[in-house]
């Protein structure tokens, strides 16, 4: 089946020059005219509406490498260069095949009139059974539709043709069913690469399609999940879950994952056997729907007050966040997980669970590793300040006469100092956590109590009291009690902002000084003994 296909104009001139490298090439000795078809996602894309800057060449008879060279060659010529003025020479970048990050294939990227082109030939794949990564092969355009990972992604457009090429004989179909499906047998298609099961969650989250019933049964086969184990690397699971939790719709993904029984195997410590509790898994779904809940709140005129658009408010200020959410919701199961004891009395603490199965299940860079550890580490932490707030008040229309009775506001904005840069995130961590445990009747106490710490805190000014900082530096402070040890200085001064918590009208350095004077003395002599 083939289908015509409207182009822009940068398009168009694209096809036509992209042509007449192929005529050239014809007239060259030795060489057969190589055909060409754009493959993959970019006719997906234009199917559905979407522009894309990103365009894979697919080359018949030829290596993308030599095919780029030879586009070198042909726009040095004066004739070519008067016929294309705006298209300059372009550096061909070769791509060596890379298998554990997905590249099966030497490819040779270039750009041109600002289009990223990746210039590859047609291939033919065939697995063997203790790897992911296949003996390749020059192919048909057959052969290479069917070697990919969905239909939707299996149709060319033909330069030649200028009309969309559907091979499979169900691209078409499948985007109008809005499905996900192999090209070939799922089983034996996930079974040659369990990533493609991975790859298939995520592209129908990203492009909002279901995924095929027969695909899905194969999806969760325990003999795919076997393979996965042995073929897959984490570092590609980990690339696959950011993609997830960075496009469109990253709730999806993750029920996908939950409703497939797959989170055991995902979002795991591989080896060790550790695993959170099963009730833990099983209540998942209560922090990601609560957390897509959070992201698509808006205000509405006829309420004065909002729990939701009040936490959202405050929490959810930027996409990062909205990701770094995301990802912590993917670990609000390992939340209860308790950590290994300390080898030898006085030992550092060990990493919690949740913070080594981000690392070693999905390969979490250090930044990851280390906002997961923070919300786990502060989550009871976190949830018993925000009780202290909550007994002392409840919500009212009017934010001037919101009870605060007994809450201290130097405790409050020293605890967010302690929980750090990223305490949005872990206090977001700590509702999707607590929201996970409880019935869904006790949601909207449990939300009213959250906003309204979260509120009293903006009252307080302290949204950004991690960021404060003390009224004069260490040295100063060391001159003025004219000493010159400095092991007391980090805690003095932390002293100073304690102050600056407790007297925000107040700015003097030297009366904080004076009134703080005994407790930092006492902090000097305990460092001197």
């Amino acid at each position: 089946m083939q289908k015509p296909i409207a182009l822009s104009e940068q398009e168009a001139t694209l096809r036509q020059f992209l042509l007449d490298v192929s005529n050239y090439i014809g007239t060259l000795e030795g060489h057969s005219r190589p055909k060409l078809r754009i493959t993959g996602g970019w006719v997906r894309d234009k199917l559905l509406g979407v522009g894309s800057k990103d365009i894979d060449i697919g080359i018949d008879s030829m290596t993308g490498y030599n095919f780029g060279a030879l586009m070198k060659e042909y726009l040095e010529q004066p004739d070519t260069q008067a016929k294309y003025p705006h298209i300059e020479l372009p550096k061909l970048a070769k791509i060596p095949a890379n298998p554990d990050k997905s590249k099966h294939l030497e490819t040779t990227t270039i750009k041109i009139m600002g289009l990223d082109i990746d210039l590859v030939n047609l291939r033919k794949e065939t697995y063997t059974e203790d790897s992911r990564n296949p003996q390749m092969e020059f192919g048909s355009p057959k052969d290479d539709a069917l070697r990919r990972d969905a239909t939707v992604n299996a149709m060319f457009y033909n330069l030649d043709e200028s009309e969309i090429e559907d091979l499979t004989g169900r691209g078409f179909k499948d985007i109008e069913r809005g499905v996900i499906k192999t090209p070939l047998s799922p089983y034996q298609t996930f079974k040659d690469d369990p990533l493609r099961v991975l790859r298939a969650i995520r592209f129908a989250s990203r492009l909002g399609y279901s995924i095929d019933a027969e695909d899905e049964r194969a999806m969760s086969d325990k003999g795919i999940w076997e393979e996965f184990k042995l073929k897959i690397t984490r570092e590609r699971v980990g690339v696959e879950i950011t993609k997830m939790l960075q496009g469109p719709n990253p709730r999806q993904a993750l029920h996908l994952i939950d409703r497939l029984g797959l989170y055991q195997t995902i979002f795991t410590i591989p080896d060790s056997g550790a695993s959170p509790p099963a009730m833990a898994f099983s209540n998942w779904r209560k922090a990601y729907d609560q957390l897509e809940a959070f992201v698509n709140a808006e205000p509405k005129e006829s309420d004065t007050h909002n729990a939701m658009t009040t936490i959202k408010s405050i929490l959810l200020s930027n996409s990062e966040d909205v990701y770094r959410m995301w990802l912590l919701c993917a670990f609000v199961p390992w939340a209860r997980v308790a950590p290994a004891a300390p080898k030898k009395p006085g030992a550092k603490s060990a990493s919690t669970p949740a913070a080594i199965a981000a690392q070693k299940g999905i390969k979490a860079d250090n930044t990851s590793k280390d906002l997961i550890e923070n919300a786990v580490s502060h989550l009871e932490n976190i949830i018993q300040v925000r009780h202290a707030v909550t007994k002392e008040g409840t919500m009212t229309t009017n934010p001037l006469k919101r009870k605060q009775g007994n809450v201290s506001r130097e405790e409050q904005g020293l605890s967010i100092r302690k929980w750090g840069s990223n305490w949005r995130c872990s206090v977001m961590y700590a509702i999707l956590t607590e929201i996970s445990e409880s019935a869904p009747e006790e949601n909207h106490e449990l939300l009213e109590g959250y906003a309204h710490w979260l509120s009293t805190l903006k009252d307080m000014d302290l949204l950004e009291a991690h960021q404060l900082k003390p009224l004069l530096k260490g040295d100063k402070l060391a001159k003025a009690f004219d000493t010159k040890s400095v092991k007391w200085r980090s805690e003095a001064l932390e002293r100073i902002v304690a102050w600056q918590l407790r007297n925000p009208d107040k700015s003097d350095p030297e009366v904080a000084i004076e009134e703080e004077k005994e407790k930092i003395r006492a902090l000097i002599e305990k460092y001197s003994a």
